[in-house]
């Protein structure tokens, strides 16, 4: 779904550069423009879906490695952690991509969580 106008924002920033930067260091900045956005909702949602997103991201990640630290697997966990970094930076380019074009990319499960909290 493609914005045209996308409005204003009360950064300052045009919006779908705020948008892009919602990704840009993952649900940090996410949070950060959350907190400052009060009124387009454009941004709001690429910043809630950028906090969802990375942040089950990062969650995963130490879980998986907890667990497979527990468990002894070693050899597998390597590959398993590359597999997942690999989609995390394909992921995290095409969210920035999208957002800068202007557009509401919404991923399955976080887009809609992102889409009712924006």
């Amino acid at each position: 779904m493609e914005n045209k106008d996308l409005g204003t924002t009360s950064t300052g920033a045009k919006p779908n550069v705020a948008g892009l930067l919602c990704y840009s260091v993952g649900w940090v900045t996410g949070l950060i423009f959350f907190l400052m956005e009060k009124d387009n909702k454009f941004v709001r949602f690429h910043a809630m879906q950028s906090m969802i997103v990375f942040g089950v991201w990062m969650v995963l990640n130490i879980v998986l490695s907890m667990v497979l630290g527990v468990l002894g697997i070693y050899f597998a966990a390597f590959f398993i952690f590359q597999l997942i970094g690999l989609v995390g930076i394909v992921l995290w380019i095409v969210l920035m991509i999208k957002a800068y074009q202007g557009e509401t990319f919404k991923l399955p499960i976080a887009g809609d969580i992102a889409e009712q909290n924006a």
